[in-house]
């Protein structure tokens, strides 16, 4: 059943393009919103759109206090390269194993009616620093994009209360 707001979100522990292990509630406890994105796949045209916008919105996701972690099936390797070409600024995790996507739901079981491995559906969550979830988005079309601008304010109106 998919996760919604006021559910806690599940802790999960996966690496970053760096091979260091990345752990949700460690993220929490600095006291930031966590904007909790994912994709189906690295260097694909809608998600590199995606990570993009948010990279071009970072002083604003910053300035709410909120911190990016995007998570893909793709590999830690894959991802590293995805994210110079990019010049990523935030964390981007591999969930090669595909524990973290059935944590939250969002296991996307076919890419545009191609029966493939397990990818991540694209969705955004934002967690609140004590683990609950603030905002909940997915799709189980690829080729949808996230409401970036929702995304944005409902962290700034988050961020101030």
């Amino acid at each position: 059943m998919p996760l919604k707001v006021g559910d806690k979100a599940p802790d999960f522990e996966a690496l970053d393009t760096d091979l260091k292990p990345v752990r949700l509630s460690e993220v929490l406890a600095r006291g930031r919103y966590v904007v909790l994105l994912f994709f189906p796949g690295a260097f694909t045209s809608v998600c590199t759109k995606e990570l993009c916008t948010f990279r071009d919105n970072m002083a604003k996701l910053a300035k709410a206090n909120a911190e990016v972690i995007a998570i893909s099936v793709d590999s830690p390797f894959s991802l590293k390269e995805f994210k110079e070409k990019n010049r990523l600024h935030f964390t981007l995790v591999s969930d090669f194993n595909r524990q973290v996507i059935a944590l939250y739901d969002v296991v996307l079981p076919k890419l545009l009616h191609f029966p493939l491995y397990y990818l991540a559906k694209r969705a955004v969550y934002i967690i609140a620093p004590d683990g609950t979830i603030k905002y909940v988005w997915y799709s189980d079309n690829p080729l949808d994009e996230p409401p970036y601008d929702e995304v944005i304010n409902t962290v700034n109106k988050l961020a101030a209360q």
